[in-house]
């Protein structure tokens, strides 16, 4: 049996056996990181240019199309890598590396989407104090408390993980590096209880800010029902109902891929339930907070009109 000093490398879990398959989730996956990188590629650059999307939402939405290049440059490359290649083998150094970002990423964007979820609240609820409960000060402090704790929960589970002694082979039941799956590994049960501690916090942590979202949203829809036109009504919810989903799909699938039973467990499944909670979101996120915000909209269309047209001047002065 291997122990973790002994250990050079991990065995990822394939996508498929058969070469044809391996190639073609290679595209996919090309496919869905280079939209994914010229979505939130565009998003930067539109908050960042236009001078109307300098609002609360604006600097949540740049944070959040940096943690999502962040999980999709994490995971997915290297996915690639193993399809086009035909191997499974990722080296312990890269194996932390990939644990410690993508948990990193992950619980940054959960906090995130929290603080967006307040963004909406204070914007429908209480629209008279929005400008002192969300002025540039209070923004930049929670953005900053959002990284700032997914850094040091990912610091304190990958130093904790990588720390134990691991008696179970090498072979992980994922197509990239995660926590939970380096722990059915290890043979310390100190070591697993002190793990387990972490998760425990962490847990409560997590728990608690999905309390808080689900108590926003029902005192939204509260708020939103009250509005006399239908046309209020409609924004409102074309606004919220696209976060929720996101957001619902986003820990669904997380929760109950850790927490499904060992009985239903199967590596299609598996698979299936990884790529939906972290390649997914990250990809469809620029997309659904554009299609619902027009002065984003009309920022990423001003961007795109002004590079094609200097690819046409560009052009002609060539020619």
């Amino acid at each position: 049996m291997a122990n973790s000093s002994s250990l050079t490398q991990f065995l990822l879990l394939a996508f498929a056996d058969r070469r044809e398959l391996q190639l073609l989730h290679f595209w996919l996956f090309l496919a869905i990181s280079l939209a994914a990188l010229l979505a939130n590629g565009l998003i930067l650059s539109a908050v960042a240019c236009d001078h109307h999307l300098h609002t609360p939402m604006g600097f949540f939405l740049l944070n959040l199309s940096l943690t999502d290049l962040g999980c999709i440059c994490t995971t997915v490359p290297k996915a690639m890598h193993n399809s086009l290649h035909n191997t499974t083998t990722i080296s312990y150094m890269g194996c932390a590396a990939q644990a410690f970002f993508f948990l990193f990423f992950i619980t940054a964007e959960y906090f995130l989407l929290t603080i967006m979820c307040y963004d909406r609240y204070v914007a429908i609820c209480k629209p008279l104090h929005y400008g002192t409960l969300l002025g540039s000060r209070a923004c930049a402090h929670m953005a900053a408390a959002a990284w700032a704790t997914g850094f040091l929960n990912s610091l304190l589970h990958t130093a904790s993980t990588f720390s134990l002694p691991l008696c179970q082979g090498n072979a992980l039941g994922q197509f990239f590096c995660e926590i939970p799956q380096i722990l059915k590994l290890s043979c310390s049960h100190s070591g697993y209880r002190r793990e387990l501690g972490l998760i425990v916090v962490s847990a409560c942590l997590l728990s608690s800010c999905f309390v808080f979202i689900v108590f926003s949203y029902v005192q939204i829809f509260r708020a939103v029902l009250r509005i006399p036109s239908q046309q209020g009504r409609h924004k409102a919810f074309s606004t919220c109902l696209p976060h929720l989903a996101m957001l619902s799909l986003f820990l669904s699938t997380g929760i109950f891929s850790n927490l499904k039973p060992p009985s239903i467990s199967s590596p299609s499944l598996d698979l299936a339930l990884s790529v939906l909670y972290s390649v997914v979101p990250p990809a469809l996120n620029p997309f659904i907070y554009s299609l619902r915000n027009q002065e984003l909209k009309d920022a990423l269309r001003k961007i795109m009109t002004g590079c094609f047209s200097g690819a046409i001047k560009f052009w002609f002065s060539g020619v």
